[in-house]
């Protein structure tokens, strides 16, 4: 019971942030020049200084433990191959890279830094998982979804403009700068002053409730409706997919406790809201998108808890 009401105060208030957009832009506060304008902020100023503050405070040569950050970064990959091969069934060329990116890319380091600090006490081994997962995370999102743009979905053969084009907006990604700067702040070993670091802190926390109530007032129930089938299945890959697939393999290779419940946060949790916000950003229509971490985060309270009691039955968390 303490498990599920903590992870209910985890998403419920993620989820209602979303349905706050909505009655906004219900009662006029909101337009949609205005969300438009919200979310494409969140893009490129608080998502990527989010991304920096969480690799820039990590001390890698304090905590570094190769295996597990490999076993992270390979999951994570397999994760990403077995959807792009899913994808395949969508006919809709244009929702390939959206259905993709929801299906791996988890709120690994908000939920996963909150859930471990619950149970253990402190982040516990969060940001490893986060250095060999969330990079690939964003650098594979930005991929996908400049390769399943609708732009390229309407065009054939192989265009060298637009690889060009695509390849120029992977190397210039604020996403993937924050990310490029983050590691080497912390390589460096710079300090974080600590004004520099609360302003940095403020503005990444930005990032997350304006990003959600941009998605809300965008959110579109008709289209939703139409894209139901791919958001549903993406929502079950991501909630229950993954984790039938690698949680036996990481108990298989010793990983318990700590490392096991960040295993868990890495591939089971919610779809996190940046999905959306990079999406919409990068050309797409972002129902899919949305819709997947709207059902995603309504029902990982209930995924995770039964995830959590499922591995501390069996005496590995």
């Amino acid at each position: 019971m303490e498990n599920l009401i903590f992870s209910l105060n985890a998403t419920v208030p993620v989820f209602l942030m979303m349905v706050l957009g909505m009655l906004f832009k219900k009662l006029g506060w909101i337009d949609e020049a205005f969300a438009s304008k919200m979310n494409q902020f969140v893009f490129l100023v608080p998502l990527p200084v989010l991304l920096f503050h969480d690799l820039a405070t990590v001390d890698l040569g304090e905590v570094w433990d190769f295996r597990f950050v490999a076993f992270c970064f390979v999951v994570t990959a397999a994760s990403i191959a077995i959807a792009a091969v899913l994808s395949c069934l969508i006919k809709d060329k244009g929702q390939r890279g959206e259905f993709i990116q929801a299906s791996y890319r988890s709120s690994a380091a908000l939920l996963g830094i909150a859930l471990t600090t619950n149970i253990y006490g402190d982040a516990g081994l969060v940001p490893l998982m986060i250095i060999g997962s969330v990079p690939l995370y964003n650098v594979m999102a930005v991929v996908v979804l400049s390769v399943f743009s609708p732009e390229r979905a309407q065009k054939s053969g192989h265009n060298r403009g637009l690889w060009k084009s695509t390849l120029k907006g992977i190397v210039t990604n604020p996403i993937i700068l924050g990310i490029a700067a983050g590691f080497l702040w912390s390589l460096l070993r710079l300090p974080m002053p600590s004004i520099l670091e609360k302003t940095v802190s403020n503005i990444g926390n930005l990032a997350t409730p304006l990003g959600l109530m941009a998605m809300g007032a965008t959110f579109r129930l008709d289209k939703a409706v139409g894209q139901a089938k791919p958001a549903i299945a993406a929502s079950f890959i991501k909630l229950i997919g993954f984790c039938v697939l690698f949680l036996p393999l990481a108990a298989w290779m010793g990983f318990h406790g700590e490392e096991m419940v960040s295993i868990l946060i890495m591939l089971g949790s919610a779809t996190t809201v940046s999905c959306y916000v990079m999406a919409k950003n990068m050309g797409h229509d972002g129902t899919l998108t949305s819709s997947a971490v709207m059902l995603t985060t309504l029902f990982s309270a209930f995924t995770i808890t039964g995830w959590l009691f499922l591995l501390k039955s069996m005496g590995l968390v």
